[in-house]
């Protein structure tokens, strides 16, 4: 049986270039598919603002397909990471859809919504390269990487190159600057008079856990234990 949801979705994306993820698109969609309007609501109790979330869910469903058919082997970690947010853009088939996304979620009351998406694309890449950090790390990756993702898509949103060139290199010197401060955190951690004077706030960030993976319900962490 073909998911309403997913039949919407399909058909929306034709008016979205022209009236964006708004009602006048969601009631086109509706009428395109022929779903029924009262089941429409069920599955989308916010009309396009749903689709528009369900469309960027798609994205990041189809970036862990691709990343799975990649060799990263002989890459080095940060070059792992670039490719899986340059998959993540090259799997946009059409780039109006995302700056309509944009737009819509960088709205006040969609916000909350925009900043939930890009940490949970951020979080399944990191996932997906196999991260096990239980500590304020998980943190602290996801939220980089959710910086180096959303600037990337700003530049590439109006990034008119050659096969889109000069986001690739955006997009490089972004991730370099995530490795500079990592160093920088490893010298720390080398140095024994910083060690001393950091010996509070460590023990301090020691106690921040990350939030557990049965399920992992919402973002930035779900406290949900493995026995509820």
């Amino acid at each position: 049986m073909t998911d309403p949801k997913q039949q919407l979705l399909d058909a929306a994306l034709s008016h979205v270039p022209f009236d964006g993820w708004s009602e006048a698109t969601f009631k086109a969609a509706i009428e395109d598919t022929g779903v029924d309007a009262t089941v429409a609501r069920a599955v989308c109790p916010r009309g396009a603002v749903d689709l528009a979330v369900a469309y960027h869910h798609q994205g990041d469903a189809q970036m862990l397909a691709a990343l799975k058919e990649e060799d990263l082997t002989e890459m080095r970690f940060r070059d792992r990471i670039a490719r899986a947010v340059q998959l993540r853009l090259q799997v946009v088939t059409d780039k109006e859809a995302v700056r309509r996304g944009t737009t819509l979620f960088a709205l006040p009351q969609y916000a909350p919504d925009g900043a939930k998406l890009i940490w949970g694309t951020s979080d399944q890449i990191w996932e997906a390269l196999g991260d096990t950090s239980d500590d304020i790390n998980w943190y602290t990756k996801r939220a980089t990487l959710s910086g180096v993702y959303s600037s990337t898509v700003l530049f590439w949103l109006g990034d008119t190159s050659e096969d889109h060139s000069a986001t690739w290199e955006f997009l490089d010197r972004r991730v370099d600057n995530v490795m500079q401060i990592e160093k920088i955190k490893a010298q720390v951690k080398k140095s024994p008079t910083l060690n001393m004077l950091m010996t509070g706030p460590n023990w301090l960030m020691s106690q921040i856990k990350a939030p557990t993976r049965f399920p992992k319900a919402d973002f930035p962490g779900s406290w949900t234990s493995p026995k509820d």
